[in-house]
């Protein structure tokens, strides 16, 4: 339980002066100087447009829209004190941190011994004064190649609240680690960031969550991670993203995975009108696996917009996409996802399917699978499909005496479910089924 929180957000207007951050309050200068160009450059980008094609189809007055939401927090006065309950939270992490309204207000290592071992698991600002040589190399290293550049300058300019997680060469952690981003307010902005090195032969699981107290509240989230694994580590990136229904929110995530090391990067959207997705999996040394997946459950108007990128750099690589959406009322999803392989980068082995469940007439999925493949002897396939609930399928539920709205949660419920069965923690998949249990309940 968490008390004595006041609230707290950053605002576009105050992008500028993010970067105005004195010296003496212990940041090393290359972050300060990071952030004051990421200002001047979100500052001359232009918004994007539907004539670009990374943003076919988006419904870019959002962002417009967005931008213009966010005020001061002090403009909101004081609030009562903030108790989250976090009920679905996972039971028992490795480690826990708490962030509300990009304010930190809780942080632990439940396990001691880790700390011992190397383990570093720490706020961004933190880490910035504790651990500098962690960040200075990986920190939003790799540029943004899917259309949101401006919004990946605005985030450095603007980040607060982040997470830095380093686990050391060969150790194993069994459970999870946690991160919560709460959002209490109205027109807020926030800027959650990740930032997860898995060094060699070490393994690891990370939950993030964005969730807003309140399910009507307007705000805007511009997000990043950034994983990177080094050679044989293993990494499981699970984010659960519950924003408000009005939340406009763009997350980029980045993932460098080095030789005979495996990335598997899942997605669960749940929240938000508008909310962009860009995914970019770098396979950078041979042997190297990424798996990315994601689950949407899209209802009203909500609108889920996916973009991703399967690099292959490397000879002997592999790459697994697997998205899946459900949709009813109005709801839309677009996905662009593209599997370039690079020259050299021969007997690489890349898969891409999207599969789009539409539960009401209105609904809409738009879907752009694509290849480049610059090297010899590959195997790269990538398909998209879309369609109702199977009459078949429902009429044996009914003949057996369950109601149909029953029937065709527990449909959605099995199609979605798939994807959560490529995850290898039982506990874990135990966890994300109820998490999309409880969404389709409502």
């Amino acid at each position: 339980m968490l008390q004595g929180q006041k609230s707290g957000g950053t605002t576009l207007d105050e992008v500028s002066s993010a970067s105005k951050i004195e010296s003496n309050n212990g940041l090393p200068h290359w972050f300060v100087d990071a952030q004051a160009e990421a200002s001047r450059e979100f500052a001359a980008e232009p918004y994007p447009s539907r004539k670009d094609e990374h943003w076919r189809f988006s419904s870019v007055k959002n962002l417009d829209g967005a931008t213009s939401l966010a005020r001061p927090a002090a403009d909101l006065g004081a609030r009562p004190t903030f108790e989250p309950t976090l009920d679905r939270a996972f039971p028992e992490p490795a480690g826990r941190i708490i962030f509300v309204n990009d304010q930190l207000v809780s942080c632990e290592l439940l396990d001691d011994s880790l700390n011992e071992r190397g383990v570093v698991f720490l706020p961004l600002e933190q880490a910035l004064k504790v651990r500098p040589d962690l960040l200075e190399a990986h920190f939003m290293a790799q540029p943004p190649r899917l259309g949101s550049k401006k919004f990946a300058a605005l985030h450095k300019a603007s980040v607060k609240a982040g997470t830095v997680l380093y686990l050391p060469p060969s150790l194993v952690v069994d459970a999870p680690f946690e991160v919560f981003h709460v959002v209490t307010g109205e027109n807020l902005a926030v800027f959650p960031h990740t930032l997860i090195i898995a060094d060699k032969e070490s393994q690891v699981t990370f939950l993030d969550h964005f969730v807003s107290t309140d399910g009507q509240a307007k705000g805007f989230a511009c997000g990043v991670n950034d994983l990177v694994l080094r050679p044989g580590s293993r990494l499981s990136y699970i984010n659960v993203q519950d924003w408000s229904r009005q939340f406009v929110s763009v997350q980029v995530n980045s993932t460098v995975a080095e030789e005979q090391s495996s990335a598997v990067n899942l997605s669960m959207n749940f929240g938000g009108r508008y909310s962009r997705l860009e995914s970019i999996s770098r396979l950078a040394g041979a042997g190297a696996r990424s798996d990315m997946l994601a689950v949407s459950i899209a209802g009203a108007d909500q609108e889920f917009d996916q973009r991703t990128l399967q690099d292959h750099l490397q000879p002997n690589t592999t790459s697994d996409l697997l998205y899946k959406n459900a949709l009813s009322d109005n709801a839309r999803t677009v996905f662009s996802g593209l599997i370039k392989v690079e020259r050299g980068a021969h007997r690489t082995d890349a898969y891409q399917k999207v599969r789009n469940l539409l539960l009401s007439d209105e609904s809409e999925a738009n879907s752009m699978p694509g290849l480049e493949i610059l090297a010899d002897d590959v195997r790269c396939t990538h398909g998209a499909t879309s369609g109702q609930v199977e009459p078949e399928e429902l009429f044996y539920l009914l003949s057996r005496g369950i109601p149909q709205l029953k029937a065709k949660g527990l449909i959605v419920n099995g199609f979605l479910n798939e994807v959560v069965d490529r995850l290898s923690s039982e506990d874990i998949k135990t966890y994300l089924r109820g998490q999309i249990t409880d969404r389709l309940r409502g």
